[in-house]
């Protein structure tokens, strides 16, 4: 055998007395997908499986004669129509507060990540305080949190009685169990998922293009508004996300903050599955919301021009 054919043939075989081996790549896809195992085990037992079964509980039908929480499989399609006629209040409300809630989180939250991330480079003390400063709310329950806010805007608290010596509200006005309390209660409970991302985007912009902005006759607003601002949308996209996704399905500040005239559809979930035991409705109705945020957030995505963020 000449030198060429066997090495020819030791190329196919694998090396000569020795077993053959995978290719490094082959080997390498397989560690990452024995590593993914137990993560997408997790999501679809628990993501997956309970989205099917919340879409097929939307469809049951109360059987007849039956007690009060007893259904049967069916495909009962006017339970969404039924859900949309008699909830869609609910469902304008909760998101008008929800934007509402995030576009005054983007308006505070965005100056704090300002000078956290910018204001305060080079000074990591500070950075850090002001950073734990954001996070400290989330050592504390979230309906802890919610009740803080109606003592706050209790009709006895110094808030309303310093609005009632500046003539902002009138003699018998309050604050608690109106829209304009759970609208603060949701802003304040999710304004750290505003500035984190903010942040975050803030810290990794490269400083020589604000100072190029200098550089080429820019003043500050100038160059905040043609540099500053636009490098940190991404990080603006995902606060907004983060903070009117949740915002639009809560229902703890509008039950602690609000009345009968402020219901959000959270609630009204919420009382359908466990007070009136009207399961079908109220699959229906989470299932109607899932639908409207997933549409709502794929559109401002991509009228944001941050696709990449999907």
């Amino acid at each position: 055998m000449s030198i060429a054919a066997a090495l020819s043939t030791e190329a196919k075989s694998g090396p000569v007395g020795g077993p053959s081996q995978a290719p490094p790549a082959r080997k390498a896809r397989l560690g990452a997908y024995l590593l993914l195992l137990p993560g997408m085990t997790y999501l679809f037992v628990f993501f997956v499986l309970p989205i099917f079964a919340l879409l097929a509980t939307s469809l049951y039908v109360r059987v007849p004669g039956a007690e009060l929480g007893v259904y049967e499989p069916a495909f009962r399609w006017q339970n969404y129509l039924e859900s949309l006629g008699s909830y869609y209040p609910e469902l304008f409300r909760s998101f008008g507060y929800a934007l509402i809630a995030t576009v005054a989180a983007l308006l505070i939250g965005y100056p704090m990540a300002y000078v956290i991330a910018v204001r305060s480079r080079g000074k990591p003390l500070l950075q850090g305080l002001l950073l734990v400063l954001v996070i400290a709310p989330f050592f504390t329950s979230f309906i802890l949190r919610t009740i803080a806010w109606k003592q706050i805007l209790a009709d006895e608290s110094w808030v309303v009685a310093s609005m009632k010596f500046l003539g902002i509200l009138p003699p018998d006005g309050r604050l608690t169990a109106t829209a304009f309390a759970v609208v603060c209660g949701l802003t304040y409970n999710f304004l750290p998922f505003m500035v984190l991302p903010i942040y975050a985007n803030l810290e990794r912009m490269d400083t020589r293009l604000v100072e190029a902005g200098g550089d080429l006759y820019a003043n500050g607003p100038t160059t905040f508004a043609r540099v500053t601002l636009p490098l940190s949308m991404p990080g603006i996209v995902a606060g907004t996300l983060l903070t009117f996704i949740p915002a639009s399905g809560d229902y703890v500040n509008s039950s602690l903050l609000g009345n009968n005239a402020t219901t959000m559809v959270g609630q009204a979930i919420d009382r359908r599955f466990l007070v009136t035991l009207d399961y079908p409705t109220a699959a229906s109705l989470s299932a109607i919301l899932m639908v409207i945020i997933l549409a709502l957030v794929l559109v401002y995505v991509r009228k944001a021009g941050t696709e990449e963020l999907l």
